[in-house]
């Protein structure tokens, strides 16, 4: 097993930010050029690396599948705990464009669902904008339903952007389901109850 990465906190205090009911932002700066970071959120051979296959119809009202295999993600990783035990193998998610504009903006509905409880789901925005040799990566999950919700998913892109950054700096990214369940255990204790507007940046 590779490092913990409740170790590495104070190298990555990039904790996601809660800025409005049911919305969580994550910023990232990462290794340019622009065109290769969009094409590790279009591209499912790409996407696959660090967060899941699936191919994207790129315009608006396109569809969006997300195939998931998580435990494939990473080498040397543990388990997932116990709750997440579904996780572990494969698992699909659809959606459909909300907003694509090549290479600096993609939108998406997240975990869409059809029948007789159908559900629009939450939103995903993907943000990339130049800064000199790097792009920095502006993330936001929106329209999600309740605290729970909030905590899994601000833990799951905490853990997956995590290995994007590894892939794109080259390095082998540490254990998925390791760092899951790390940052889930802090982001249970710093996301608060309520609809409040709160900051979750570790202090200090």
């Amino acid at each position: 097993m590779t490092d913990q990465p409740a170790n590495r906190v104070q190298q990555d205090p990039a904790y996601g930010v809660i800025i409005g009911p049911g919305t969580v932002r994550f910023e990232r700066m990462l290794p340019g050029p622009i065109e290769r970071v969009w094409s590790y959120l279009t591209d499912s051979k790409k996407r696959r690396t660090w967060l899941a296959a699936g191919e994207m119809d790129l315009r608006p009202g396109g569809q969006v599948e997300h195939i998931f295999r998580n435990s494939e993600l990473t080498t040397h990783d543990d388990p997932p705990p116990a709750k997440h035990a579904a996780n572990s193998k494969e698992s699909r998610m659809h959606g459909h464009i909300l907003a694509c504009e090549p290479p600096r903006l993609l939108a998406y509905s997240w975990g869409e669902t059809t029948g007789e409880h159908a559900d629009a789901g939450s939103e995903v925005r993907f943000e990339l904008t130049t800064v000199g040799k790097d792009v920095q990566l502006v993330l936001t999950h929106s329209k999600l339903a309740n605290r729970d919700s909030m905590v899994g998913v601000a833990s799951g892109w905490h853990a997956h952007l995590g290995v994007l950054a590894d892939r794109l700096n080259g390095r082998a990214p540490s254990g998925f389901w390791v760092a899951y369940t790390s940052w889930e255990h802090d982001y249970a204790q710093r996301i608060p109850p309520g609809p409040r507007t709160h900051d979750v940046t570790l202090a200090g």
